[in-house]
C-alpha cells in the first residue's frame, strides 16, 4: 500500500505508527516530491519491499509527596505532568515539528497540585493525610496513574477521596465555567458543589466519574473522584497552548475553589462511594454497539484487558469481570486495541454471540447480548 497526497494545499498525512496494531502483512509507503509524481502517472504491479519493525520501550515516572497528618485516611490529590513533546501521537498540529508546552494540559494543573502541596503542608485541614500525585504516560492512555492504582503507595481501602486537576489554566474571562466531573461518585458531592460555587464562576456539573483523564482510575478502584477543568480551546494539543494564554488569576480562583472542597469535606469522616452511568460514553457513536467495559490501556499482552465493567451493560450480564482478557468475539480474534474496536463494529444493538476471555490460567466462552 503506497499512500501519496494528491491536493497539493493540503499537509502530507502523518506517517505514524505508534499505535499498538496488529500487523497484516501489508507494506505500507508514504510517497511525496518526485516519487509522488511519478506514482500518480503510473501503475505498479507489483512492489518488493524489506521492514524491520523496533519495539521501543521508554520509562517514564510518577512523583509523589506524603504530607503525613497521622490520620487514618488520606486524600489523593493530582495532575499528570506529561504532554506530547515535539507532537508526533496525539497531536492536533500538522505544520513542521514544534515543541508542544502543554502550558494548560498540564503545566496549569502541576502548578495547581505544587501550590496546594504547599498550602496544605502549611495550614491544611488535619483529619486526613494528603498523597500529592504527578501522573506520567496520561496522554499516552492513563498510564502513570493506571500503573499506581496497580502498585500503591498506600492502602487504597484508606483512601478517602481523589481530586483531579487537568487543564485548569484557561477559565473563560468573559463567561467563567468550572466543569466538575464525577460530582455522582459520592452523595457528599451534591452538597458541596452548591457551596463552593461563586458570584464569579459558575460550576456545570457532570455526575460521572469516568473521564479520559487519571480521575478515571482511582474511580475503577471505588475511589470517590472530583475533576476540576476549566475548558476546551483551540490550541489543545497544539504548540500554541503556551504560557501567554493561561488565565493566572482565573487558575488562582480554581485553586481557591479546591482548597474550599479539602475545607469542607474534612469533617465529613471518610466519604461513601456511589458507581455512576458513564456519561462520557454516552453520546460517542463510534460503534452500534458497546461491551460497557473500560479497557486496560496500558495493557502490553495480547487481547484486550478489561479494567472495569459498568453496571446493566452486556459485559456485565454475561458474567465478565475487571482483570479478564478479551481474546474473541464472535469469529473475530481480538489481539490489541484495535482488532477489539474492529470486532465491535461487526456487530448490531440486539444481536447474540459469544466472548472468549481469559481469566487467570483459565479460558471462558461466555454468551452477549449486544
Amino acid at each position: 500500500m503506497i499512500f501519496i497526497n494528491s491536493d497539493t494545499a493540503q499537509a502530507d498525512p502523518k506517517a505514524d505508527f505508534d499505535h499498538r496494531i496488529s500487523p497484516v502483512s501489508i507494506p505500507v509507503l508514504f510517497a511525496k516530491g518526485k516519487a509522488a509524481e511519478l506514482l500518480r502517472d503510473s501503475i505498479v504491479t507489483n512492489c518488493t519491499v524489506g521492514a524491520e519493525v523496533i519495539k521501543v520501550t521508554k520509562d517514564a515516572y510518577n512523583v509523589c509527596g506524603y504530607i503525613d497528618n497521622g490520620a487514618a485516611t488520606t486524600v489523593v490529590i493530582g495532575a499528570h505532568y506529561d504532554h506530547l513533546g515535539y507532537g508526533h501521537e496525539g497531536s492536533l498540529y500538522r505544520g513542521e515539528p514544534a515543541i508542544h508546552n502543554g502550558a494548560d494540559d498540564n503545566a496549569s494543573g502541576t502548578a495547581a497540585l505544587i501550590e496546594l502541596g504547599r498550602d496544605l503542608r502549611i495550614r491544611g485541614p488535619k483529619h486526613n493525610n494528603y498523597l500529592l500525585l504527578a501522573f506520567s504516560g496520561e496522554e499516552k492512555g492513563l498510564l502513570g496513574s493506571n500503573y499506581y492504582v496497580k502498585h500503591p503507595t498506600v492502602d487504597l481501602t484508606k483512601v478517602n477521596y481523589m481530586l483531579n486537576m487537568d487543564m485548569v489554566g484557561r477559565l473563560k474571562k468573559d463567561e467563567p465555567v468550572l466543569i466538575l466531573s464525577g460530582t455522582g461518585t459520592s452523595p457528599r458531592w451534591k452538597t458541596l458543589v452548591d457551596s463552593i460555587e461563586t458570584d464569579q464562576v459558575e460550576i456545570k456539573a457532570t455526575e460521572s466519574g469516568v473521564g479520559p483523564s487519571d480521575h478515571t482510575s482511582f474511580y475503577l478502584q471505588n475511589i470517590p473522584v472530583l475533576h476540576f477543568f476549566s475548558g476546551t480551546h483551540a490550541d489543545y494539543h497544539k504548540p500554541s497552548d503556551d504560557e501567554d494564554k493561561i488565565n493566572y488569576p482565573g487558575a488562582l480562583t480554581i485553586i481557591g475553589m479546591i482548597r474550599k472542597t479539602i475545607a469542607l469535606a474534612d469533617g465529613s469522616g471518610k466519604l461513601v462511594f456511589t458507581k455512576t452511568k458513564d456519561e462520557s460514553n454516552e453520546d460517542a457513536p463510534k460503534f452500534k454497539v458497546t461491551l460497557g467495559v473500560v479497557p486496560d490501556y496500558a495493557f502490553d499482552g495480547e487481547g484486550m484487558r478489561i479494567d472495569g465493567v459498568s453496571d446493566g451493560k452486556p459485559a456485565q450480564k454475561a458474567g465478565l469481570l475487571a482483570g479478564d482478557v478479551v481474546v474473541q468475539i464472535g469469529d473475530y480474534k481480538v489481539v490489541d486495541m484495535m482488532s477489539y474496536m474492529k470486532a465491535l463494529g461487526k456487530f448490531t444493538k440486539g444481536e447474540t454471540t459469544t466472548v472468549k476471555v481469559k481469566r487467570g490460567a483459565e479460558m471462558l466462552e461466555k454468551s452477549i447480548t449486544f
